[in-house]
Order: structure tokens, then C-alpha cells, then sequence
């Protein structure tokens, strides 16, 4: 057994050296699910959220476990914890209960999704605090990458200029809160580390070592209180013709200086070589991987279709956009093939979605039920990954 476990694990083939990885190596690719709960998913400014059914967080990391899948990327609201923090942390240790019973590791993904509901009703992310004692950010005023209110919201978060009605620091707030989270589970055996900020805005070229700035800072912090790993994220819009210059010099600028127990999160919707564009988009994060020496975390992947908008701005099609055994297939092989350090599928949530593929299962009736897509990224899973060992250590 021992022989055919090392194996298993030297029979990788990193497109970087382990020198380069830090503790983060002999690594192979750890498949899961990103995950969305209930109280951590609450929106100050929306609070149509939906019950889950009974015992939603065991059933489902028991239907985790069973795919054969090892980790969950659990995405919580900083908004959610303001509003109620006893219901949120209760959530959050739930989760980890559910971790360390089933066998399945956690990041813990410190989510953002156009903005905050301060700024628009369907986005989610930055808490109220942060915007009330600022008349500039006007309530509903757009969250989304093009809208004026949140260009000017991210340019004052890089240059650390936004404050809380008390005066008091963004940064250090953010830190706060995710140190909150960190103490309440760093010490469980399902805890596999914690994702900074997801898909931070760039508004301008001059943005990107400003993010290292922030990404260093939150390293920090958090590395007075834990050592395990660390997720920072790239940036949104990723245009490759946009005037933010996404280049992977540019890219690598967003790393913190301490690499150590550190992946950089992306995310890929579509089969990586499925066209030109999709290929020179994935071979620029692997690019940026080879400058930094930080293994690439796929912590989003589905298959979808954006056709042309209002205004030629691209937007997801529902209607045209689905997973295949396929391309399930071959999105999972460009993952092993380009030696990623893990995956995680969106999206596991029992709220119905409009995109029939990001239903891995649905609330019937209080029961939770997989879907079709449930197996064929079980079956995915399998096929691509038949002689991977389940290795989540991360030294």
C-alpha cells in the first residue's frame, strides 16, 4: 500500500518544481464543491432568502463524501456576519462539524459578488458599516465592474481610504473578521485553509500592486494565528483586451509577499482550449503560476455560453450553457494535465439557479436531492482522477 501510495503521488507532474510550491507539495489536485450555506448567504439589504431543509449541512457533505469528493469552498457573507453574527458563527460550526464527521475539508471563502447588497439588490459581499458613513457610496448606486458607484468603492479599498462610521481602517476590519472565523475552526482536522477576498475588482492598471499591498496585509494578519493555507484570488473583469492590461506580469503583482502555504485562486468556465481566446486566457493564469511560484487553485468551474448584451457586454446564457460527461471530462483532464493544485465545481446550493448545471442538487420538498449533473461530476471525477490519492495535506 505504501509503495503504491507514493506512487500515486510522485507520478504528478507539476508544470513547476515542489522547491518553488512551499508547503505546498507533493500535492495531488484535491476535487470538491463550492458551496453556499444559509445565515452566511444573508444580505443586509435582502432578505429574501429562502429556509434550507433540515439537516442541509450533513446531507450534504454525507453526498460530498460519497461523489468521492474531498473539500468543500464554503463562501461566507462579511454582510451575513454583521447583520447576524450568533446565527452566522453557528453555521460556520456546523459546517465544521459536518467536515470532520464526513471525512471532507473546508476553505473557508471570504465571498464577494458585485460588491455588497448596499450598492444592488442581487450583489453580495462588503457589509453596510463600510458604506453608510460615506454619502459618495450611494445606496443601490450599481455594484457590477462597469458601474461608477463600484469603481469608485474599489479604487478607495486599494488605496485604503474607506472607513466605517467609527473611522475605523477597511483593511483592518476585514482582517478582523476573517481572524473571527479562524479562531472559531483553525484548530478542526477538516479546516484546510481560508480564501482572502473573492474576485476583487481592477479598475486601472495602477490597481495591481495595490492588491499585493492588500493580499500582503491579510497574509499577515492571519499568519499571527494560523498556518494553514491561504487563498488569494484574481480579479474581475478578466478581459484580456481590457485597458487594465491583464498580463500575467500584472497578475503576479497581486501575490503576497509571503508565498509560504499560499494557492491563487481562479476561476474557468469552459473547456480551456475550446477556443483561442479560452486557451490564452488559461495559459495566462499558468503563466502567472510559472512567475510567482504559487500552485493555481481552480476554486470555480463550470461549462457556460456568454453571447453578446445590451451594450456588447457579454453575459451568461442559460439556455445555450450545460455540462456534459464531455466536457466535464475534458475541463477535469486540463486540470490534471496543467497540474493544478486543486478544483472545486460551481456551484452546491439548495436554492434553484437559472443555469440547469449549476444545480448539483435541489430542495425537494425538504428533501435534498442530486441532480444529473451530481453524477456526471461524480463520474468526471472518477475517470479523470481513477489513480489519484486523496491528499489534502497541505505540507
Amino acid at each position: 500500500m505504501i509503495v503504491s501510495v507514493l506512487t500515486a503521488i510522485f507520478s504528478i507532474s507539476p508544470v513547476i518544481s515542489n522547491a518553488q510550491l512551499g508547503e505546498v507539495d507533493n500535492q495531488e489536485p484535491i476535487n470538491g464543491v463550492a458551496m453556499k450555506g444559509a445565515n452566511v448567504s444573508v444580505k443586509q439589504n435582502n432578505y429574501d432568502v429562502p429556509s434550507p431543509p433540515p439537516n442541509y449541512i450533513d446531507d450534504s457533505f454525507r453526498l460530498i463524501s460519497e461523489a468521492g469528493l474531498n473539500h468543500v469552498r464554503f463562501l461566507i457573507y462579511w454582510e451575513a456576519y454583521e447583520m447576524n453574527p450568533e446565527a452566522f458563527m453557528k453555521e460556520i460550526q456546523s459546517v465544521a462539524a459536518a467536515g470532520d464527521k464526513w471525512g471532507v475539508k473546508i476553505i473557508y471563502d471570504n465571498h464577494q459578488w458585485h460588491t455588497s447588497s448596499w450598492l444592488e439588490r442581487k450583489g453580495t459581499g462588503f457589509p453596510t458599516s463600510v458604506f453608510e458613513n460615506n454619502s459618495k457610496y450611494v445606496k443601490g448606486g450599481g455594484g457590477n465592474t462597469p458601474d461608477p458607484a463600484a469603481k469608485l468603492f474599489w479604487t478607495d479599498w486599494w488605496n485604503r481610504s474607506v472607513k466605517d462610521s467609527q473611522g475605523r481602517d477597511g483593511w483592518i476590519l476585514m482582517a478582523d473578521f476573517l481572524k473571527k472565523i479562524v479562531t472559531e475552526v483553525d484548530n478542526r482536522s477538516s479546516t484546510l485553509g481560508y480564501e482572502i477576498l473573492s474576485e476583487p475588482h481592477v479598475n486601472n492598471v495602477d490597481d495591481w500592486p495595490k492588491i499585493g499591498e492588500f493580499n500582503t496585509f491579510i497574509v499577515g494578519e492571519l499568519r499571527n494565528i494560523t498556518q494553514k493555507t491561504i487563498a488569494y484570488s484574481m480579479n474581475v473583469p478578466v478581459d484580456l483586451k481590457s485597458p487594465i492590461n491583464i498580463t500575467p506580469e500584472n497578475l503576479a503583482k497581486m501575490a503576497p509577499a509571503d508565498k509560504q502555504n499560499v494557492v491563487f485562486k481562479i476561476s474557468v468556465y469552459g473547456v480551456p482550449d475550446r477556443d483561442a481566446y479560452q486557451k490564452q486566457r488559461f495559459d495566462t493564469f499558468l503563466k502567472t503560476r510559472d512567475l510567482t511560484g504559487i500552485p493555481i487553485y481552480i476554486g470555480e468551474w463550470n461549462n457556460v455560453v456568454r453571447t453578446p448584451g445590451e451594450g456588447g457586454v457579454f453575459k451568461l446564457n442559460p439556455a445555450l450553457s450545460d455540462l456534459t460527461e464531455d466536457n466535464a471530462d475534458k475541463i477535469l483532464q486540463a486540470f490534471k494535465d496543467a497540474g493544478v493544485w486543486g478544483t472545486a465545481f460551481w456551484k452546491w446550493d439548495y436554492r434553484a439557479a437559472d443555469t440547469a448545471s449549476f444545480n448539483l442538487v435541489l430542495n425537494n420538498n425538504g428533501t435534498l436531492v442530486p441532480t444529473k449533473y451530481y453524477d456526471i461530476l461524480k463520474n468526471a471525477v472518477a475517470t479523470v482522477y481513477a489513480n489519484a490519492t486523496n491528499n489534502t495535506s497541505t505540507s
